[in-house]
């Protein structure tokens, strides 16, 4: 555990296992669920062990009880191995009238309830853990909140400045834990690594269908070309056809895409629907995001290179990054990240929306004078759409952009903020 980056997710899984009595930790596959889980567990079981899988599988089966003593809260890893330890599990939450008992961790394939009797509600919670954000991973200094930013009490700050090439290998990189800890050359493999994982083998997995691993590549390459757009499946057939396969029909591209998110490879974002003073319809389709960026990029077999000589494609996968962080940020405040787009043609990248009402607006932009400006006049707009009388004001206005070296308000109110500087 010596190279072991604290996660905000530590903190949030410690708070649930003061309020419940087991935690089931999702997530994508090598996002960092059992390491995070170790670091909070008094006693841990691993149902995969070599030397005692056989046995922990017959104990599973006959005396399931005898898997769940310890200190606790007890890790139970891999317990999708076993399906019926769920049941087993729910039986010793109530019983023992403890919460912070158990967490639960596994792969990223989903286990097979169907032999299990009971939800768990009130009992086992589900709580998502993503890749790591840059904050967590070194890469903000963290001069400037989220909770500031709601609070209205952030102020200008100095930031540490990032070349837009480094911000393009944050992005290839992307947040896997084990990539963050090694030298640049072999971090950018990492993301190579996970697509193949997904694409040979997990895939498969996933609910028992097998599937194509150069149809799913091609269509892992097509969503990377629609990340951050409102594109029905539809559309992604006619990309898919343009590139080599036009027997995809769009009820298998379905299935594909949600064996995609079931893994946890895929996170959607839902739209924002706010009280608006026009009549303008708000579309909800959601907008299509992989839950890490460097998905993306190995998909389409680019590096940081590549991205400073398309600046196209490497504004799409900055706003996937930012995403991302938002998403893990806003998780530690009590929030959700939504997306913005109405039958005017407004659109707003991201909408931070807590629990209590307050929001935030947010456009992603690369950055410059030009684009800042325009993300500007996008947020002023909204603004001016919102009816106040019936939601409360937004709590900040915010241009996020990939370097800088300040976090400033400007004149008009809207804030500008570099990606690495910002934490919840």
């Amino acid at each position: 555990m010596g190279d072991y980056k604290e996660r905000i997710f530590d903190q949030l899984l410690i708070q649930k296992l003061e309020g419940m009595g087991a935690v089931l930790v999702e997530g994508p596959k090598w996002c960092g669920k059992t390491t995070t889980a170790e670091h909070q567990a008094a006693s841990v079981l691993y149902m995969n062990e070599p030397k005692r899988h056989k046995r922990n599988l017959q104990l599973a089966d006959q005396d399931p009880q005898a898997l769940l003593q310890g200190a606790t809260p007890r890790l139970i890893d891999e317990w999708q191995e076993a399906p019926k330890l769920w049941d087993t599990i729910r039986f010793e939450v109530d019983h023992r009238q403890k919460d912070g008992q158990f967490i639960l961790t596994g792969s990223a394939v989903p286990a097979d309830m169907s032999e299990v009797h009971h939800t768990g509600i009130g009992r086992i919670a589900r709580m998502q853990m993503r890749t790591m954000s840059l904050w967590e991973s070194g890469d903000s200094t963290g001069s400037i909140s989220l909770v500031s930013l709601f609070a209205g009490s952030a102020g200008n700050v100095a930031t540490m400045d990032k070349t837009l090439q480094e911000v393009a290998f944050l992005i290839c990189r992307g947040g896997w834990p084990r990539a963050v800890l090694q030298k640049p050359s072999i971090a950018l493999e990492r993301a190579y690594d996970y697509l193949n994982a997904i694409v040979n083998l997990d895939i498969s997995r996933v609910d028992g269908v097998s599937r194509d691993p150069q149809r799913t590549m091609r269509l892992m390459r097509s969503y990377s070309r629609f990340q951050g757009g409102q594109v029905p499946i539809a559309k992604i057939r006619e990309d898919v056809i343009a590139n080599g396969d036009s027997s995809f029909d769009e009820k298998t591209i379905f299935s594909y895409l949600n064996a995609l998110k079931m893994m946890f490879v895929i996170e959607d974002m839902p739209s924002w629907n706010p009280n608006l003073r026009s009549k303008a319809a708000i579309r909800t389709t959601e907008t299509r995001y992989f839950t890490d960026p460097s998905i993306a990029a190995a998909a389409l077999g680019l590096g940081p290179k590549d991205l400073m000589n398309d600046l196209e494609t490497y504004g799409l996968l900055f706003e996937a990054m930012c995403v991302r962080d938002l998403r893990i940020y806003a998780q530690a405040i009590n929030g959700l990240v939504y997306h913005y787009r109405d039958s005017d043609g407004l659109e707003c990248d991201a909408v931070i929306h807590l629990r209590n009402g307050d929001y935030g607006l947010v456009e992603i932009k690369l950055g410059g004078d030009r684009l800042i400006e325009a993300g500007a006049k996008t947020l002023h707009k909204l603004h001016k759409k919102i009816d106040t009388d019936k939601m409360k004001e937004p709590s900040f206005l915010m241009v996020l952009v990939a370097n800088g070296d300040f976090a400033y308000k400007r004149p008009d109110g809207v804030w500008v903020v570099p990606i690495g500087s910002l934490k919840p």
